[in-house]
Protein backbone atom coordinates (compact mmCIF):
# COMPACT_ATOMS: atom_id res chain seq x y z
CA UNK A 1 0.00 0.00 0.00
CA UNK A 2 1.12 3.66 -0.59
CA UNK A 3 1.13 6.21 1.60
CA UNK A 4 -2.43 8.11 1.74
CA UNK A 5 -1.91 11.67 1.35
CA UNK A 6 -4.89 14.15 2.14
CA UNK A 7 -4.56 17.08 0.33
CA UNK A 8 -6.65 20.22 0.55
CA UNK A 9 -7.70 24.08 -0.37
CA UNK A 10 -8.00 25.52 3.07
CA UNK A 11 -8.69 28.94 4.87
CA UNK A 12 -8.03 30.44 7.15
CA UNK A 13 -10.77 29.81 9.66
CA UNK A 14 -10.67 25.70 8.28
CA UNK A 15 -12.87 25.66 5.69
CA UNK A 16 -12.44 23.36 2.81
CA UNK A 17 -16.10 23.42 1.28
CA UNK A 18 -16.28 24.33 -2.40
CA UNK A 19 -12.74 25.56 -3.28
CA UNK A 20 -13.27 24.91 -6.94
CA UNK A 21 -16.62 26.43 -8.04
CA UNK A 22 -20.06 28.60 -7.24
CA UNK A 23 -22.01 25.29 -7.60
CA UNK A 24 -19.63 22.66 -6.07
CA UNK A 25 -20.79 21.92 -2.90
CA UNK A 26 -23.71 24.17 -1.49
CA UNK A 27 -24.84 21.92 1.06
CA UNK A 28 -26.43 24.16 4.43
CA UNK A 29 -27.28 27.43 2.19
CA UNK A 30 -22.92 27.49 1.39
CA UNK A 31 -22.68 30.59 -0.84
CA UNK A 32 -18.53 30.92 -1.13
CA UNK A 33 -18.08 28.60 -3.98
CA UNK A 34 -15.06 29.42 -5.73
CA UNK A 35 -13.20 31.28 -3.28
CA UNK A 36 -10.27 29.57 -3.74
CA UNK A 37 -10.02 30.27 -7.73
CA UNK A 38 -8.80 34.54 -6.78
CA UNK A 39 -5.53 33.79 -5.56
CA UNK A 40 -2.97 32.42 -7.82
CA UNK A 41 0.48 30.28 -7.19
CA UNK A 42 1.05 26.78 -6.40
CA UNK A 43 0.23 25.26 -9.33
CA UNK A 44 3.93 23.60 -10.47
CA UNK A 45 3.65 22.45 -6.96
CA UNK A 46 0.44 20.88 -7.26
CA UNK A 47 1.06 19.22 -10.58
CA UNK A 48 4.58 17.71 -8.82
CA UNK A 49 2.24 16.50 -6.29
CA UNK A 50 -0.51 15.04 -8.82
CA UNK A 51 2.77 13.41 -10.87
CA UNK A 52 2.82 10.96 -8.07
CA UNK A 53 -0.78 9.70 -7.92
CA UNK A 54 -0.80 6.33 -8.08
CA UNK A 55 -4.75 6.44 -6.83
CA UNK A 56 -7.90 8.13 -5.90
CA UNK A 57 -9.61 7.70 -2.65
CA UNK A 58 -12.92 9.72 -2.55
CA UNK A 59 -15.94 10.21 -0.83
CA UNK A 60 -19.13 9.55 -2.80
CA UNK A 61 -20.21 13.32 -2.85
CA UNK A 62 -16.44 14.36 -4.45
CA UNK A 63 -16.50 11.44 -6.46
CA UNK A 64 -19.87 12.25 -8.34
CA UNK A 65 -18.58 16.21 -8.72
CA UNK A 66 -15.13 14.79 -10.16
CA UNK A 67 -16.92 12.13 -12.55
CA UNK A 68 -18.89 14.40 -13.54
CA UNK A 69 -15.93 17.04 -14.86
CA UNK A 70 -12.69 14.78 -15.33
CA UNK A 71 -13.50 12.22 -18.05
CA UNK A 72 -14.32 14.80 -20.97
CA UNK A 73 -11.15 17.14 -19.89
CA UNK A 74 -8.04 16.99 -21.56
CA UNK A 75 -3.93 17.02 -20.00
CA UNK A 76 -2.02 15.79 -17.44
CA UNK A 77 -4.02 15.61 -14.40
CA UNK A 78 -7.37 14.72 -16.91
CA UNK A 79 -5.19 11.69 -18.31
CA UNK A 80 -3.90 10.72 -14.65
CA UNK A 81 -6.97 10.59 -13.26
CA UNK A 82 -8.96 8.96 -15.88
CA UNK A 83 -6.04 5.90 -16.21
CA UNK A 84 -5.75 5.16 -12.60
CA UNK A 85 -8.07 3.55 -10.03
CA UNK A 86 -10.22 5.83 -8.16
CA UNK A 87 -11.80 3.88 -4.99
CA UNK A 88 -15.35 5.32 -3.76
CA UNK A 89 -16.52 5.05 -0.08
CA UNK A 90 -20.58 4.82 0.07
CA UNK A 91 -22.88 4.39 2.38
CA UNK A 92 -25.79 4.86 -0.71
CA UNK A 93 -24.24 3.67 -4.10
CA UNK A 94 -21.75 0.47 -4.29
CA UNK A 95 -21.96 1.07 -9.09
CA UNK A 96 -20.03 4.12 -10.68
CA UNK A 97 -20.31 5.24 -14.39
CA UNK A 98 -16.07 6.70 -14.50
CA UNK A 99 -13.94 3.99 -15.64
CA UNK A 100 -11.56 2.04 -13.26
CA UNK A 101 -13.64 3.24 -10.44
CA UNK A 102 -14.08 0.72 -7.21
CA UNK A 103 -16.88 0.61 -4.53
CA UNK A 104 -15.01 -0.05 -1.02
CA UNK A 105 -17.42 -1.70 0.47
CA UNK A 106 -18.73 -2.10 4.52
CA UNK A 107 -15.30 -2.37 5.87
CA UNK A 108 -13.17 0.49 4.95
CA UNK A 109 -10.35 0.43 6.43
CA UNK A 110 -9.23 -3.38 5.30
CA UNK A 111 -10.55 -2.13 1.76
CA UNK A 112 -7.99 0.80 2.08
CA UNK A 113 -5.28 -0.93 3.26
CA UNK A 114 -5.61 -3.82 0.11
CA UNK A 115 -5.22 -0.79 -2.32
CA UNK A 116 -1.85 -1.49 -4.22
CA UNK A 117 -0.15 1.29 -6.02
CA UNK A 118 3.30 1.56 -7.36
CA UNK A 119 6.29 2.09 -5.67
CA UNK A 120 6.67 5.63 -5.26
CA UNK A 121 3.63 6.78 -5.77
CA UNK A 122 0.47 8.01 -3.23
CA UNK A 123 -3.13 7.00 -2.61
CA UNK A 124 -4.51 10.69 -2.83
CA UNK A 125 -7.21 11.95 -1.39
CA UNK A 126 -8.95 15.39 -2.09
CA UNK A 127 -12.15 16.68 -0.18
CA UNK A 128 -14.42 13.90 1.78
CA UNK A 129 -14.41 15.45 4.90
CA UNK A 130 -16.27 12.35 6.01
CA UNK A 131 -14.06 10.50 4.63
CA UNK A 132 -10.78 11.63 5.50
CA UNK A 133 -12.34 11.57 9.13
CA UNK A 134 -13.12 7.74 9.07
CA UNK A 135 -9.63 7.20 7.63
CA UNK A 136 -8.28 9.46 10.67
CA UNK A 137 -10.08 7.61 13.06
CA UNK A 138 -8.41 4.11 11.14
CA UNK A 139 -5.30 5.49 11.79
CA UNK A 140 -4.60 5.16 8.11
CA UNK A 141 -3.56 8.97 6.81
CA UNK A 142 0.28 9.21 6.44
CA UNK A 143 0.34 12.84 5.23
CA UNK A 144 -1.68 16.13 5.18
CA UNK A 145 -0.81 18.47 2.38
CA UNK A 146 -2.42 21.55 3.21
CA UNK A 147 -2.55 24.81 1.31
CA UNK A 148 -4.38 27.22 3.35
CA UNK A 149 -5.48 30.91 2.16
CA UNK A 150 -5.59 34.35 3.96
CA UNK A 151 -9.31 34.21 3.84
CA UNK A 152 -11.88 33.66 6.63
CA UNK A 153 -15.17 32.64 5.54
CA UNK A 154 -16.80 32.19 8.82
CA UNK A 155 -18.96 29.17 7.74
CA UNK A 156 -18.75 26.07 5.85
CA UNK A 157 -17.65 22.53 5.95
CA UNK A 158 -13.90 21.88 7.86
CA UNK A 159 -11.34 19.38 7.60
CA UNK A 160 -10.89 19.33 11.11
CA UNK A 161 -14.41 19.62 12.30
CA UNK A 162 -15.53 18.81 16.39
CA UNK A 163 -15.07 15.39 17.12
CA UNK A 164 -12.03 14.81 14.71
CA UNK A 165 -10.08 12.23 16.50
CA UNK A 166 -6.95 13.46 18.05
CA UNK A 167 -3.98 13.07 15.66
CA UNK A 168 -0.35 13.63 16.21
CA UNK A 169 1.15 15.41 13.57
CA UNK A 170 4.80 16.95 12.77
CA UNK A 171 5.49 19.33 10.58
CA UNK A 172 8.16 18.15 7.09
CA UNK A 173 7.95 21.51 5.29
CA UNK A 174 6.40 24.56 5.04
CA UNK A 175 6.37 27.29 1.93
CA UNK A 176 4.53 30.60 1.13
CA UNK A 177 3.93 31.85 -1.63
CA UNK A 178 3.63 34.92 -3.08
CA UNK A 179 -0.26 35.16 -2.87
CA UNK A 180 -0.05 35.04 0.92
CA UNK A 181 -1.02 31.25 0.90
CA UNK A 182 0.69 29.10 3.27
CA UNK A 183 1.78 25.14 2.45
CA UNK A 184 2.50 23.04 4.81
CA UNK A 185 3.08 19.37 5.09
CA UNK A 186 2.27 16.88 8.17
CA UNK A 187 3.10 13.33 8.27
CA UNK A 188 2.04 10.81 11.11
CA UNK A 189 3.39 11.77 14.40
Amino acid sequence: MGDIVVQSFMTLDGVVQGPGGSDEDRDNGFEHGGWQNTYEGGEELITEWESRTGALLLGRRTYDIWASYWPQEHGDFADRYNRIPKHVASRTQDTFTWTGTHHLGDDLATAVRAIEVDPGEEIRVWGSTQLVRSLAEADLVDEYRILTYPLVLGSGKRLFGDGFPLSRLRLVDTLVLDSGVVVTTYRRG
